[in-house]
């Protein structure tokens, strides 16, 4: 997809450049500070996906969205979360309070392929699977291959059903917030499961395969 940022603080647009330059799928053709010369730049070029902030001089973001004709599907970035409801009427993918994680932005970057193309090869993939930062790698793994996440500090090692483990530089929040409610729950406080993967739930812990992962008090299975 391609892809404009439109922020007046320069500072802004370097996170937005750094975290899409780690999707495969998004290419970020221009930044801007000033508005109106984007603006420009829409007249003249197709864009699929706008990163846009909404206080900005001049023309606020829900203002230069509201009167773009071709809209591109559009991901407001802010630090203010009190027009949220407002931008979601004018159809917004996302909302995105700053300063946000690369986990966050690149869940928001999925909506947009989901909504854009619910049939194509690609949206089927950022459906089913997240990518994740491993070393120096960017590591494309699927839902359906993770057994369960564990975590250390600001690292999740993810337990793969090929007997792989593979590190992550993550937070569990950051790691929750990646995850598809749906398919995952969190039965500890540093052990999340995926249900499917569950052979046997009992009260203080969970089997899957040979594994024994416990539960904790305040959390429970399912």
């Amino acid at each position: 997809m391609r892809a404009i940022a439109i922020d007046d603080e320069p500072l802004a647009l370097e996170v937005i450049r750094s975290h899409a330059e780690k999707v495969p799928f998004i290419f970020l053709d221009a930044c801007f500070t000033d508005a109106f010369k984007a603006i420009a730049y829409l007249a003249q070029n197709p864009v699929d996906l706008l990163f846009l902030d909404i206080k900005m001089p001049d023309i606020s973001g829900l203002e230069l969205m509201a009167g773009l004709k071709n809209k591109p599907s559009v991901i407001f970035t802010t630090a203010y979360a009190e027009h949220a409801v407002e931008s979601y009427e004018l159809d917004a993918v996302d909302y995105l309070l700053k300063p946000f994680s690369f986990p966050r932005f690149l869940k928001a970057c999925n909506k947009v392929v989901d909504l854009k193309s619910p049939g194509s090869a690609q949206a089927s993939k950022a459906a089913d699977s997240i990518f994740i930062k491993s070393g120096y790698e960017q590591v494309r793994i699927k839902y359906d291959d993770i057994l369960y996440l564990e975590s250390a500090g600001n690292y999740m090692n993810f337990n793969m059903s090929n007997g792989k483990q593979i590190l992550s530089r993550l937070t569990m929040n950051e790691t929750l917030t990646m995850l598809p409610a749906n398919k995952f729950t969190r039965i500890h406080r540093s052990i999340v499961v995926n249900k499917e993967k569950v052979d046997r739930a009992e009260r203080h812990q969970v089997h899957i395969g040979e594994r024994v992962l416990p539960v904790g008090s305040a959390y429970g299975f399912m």
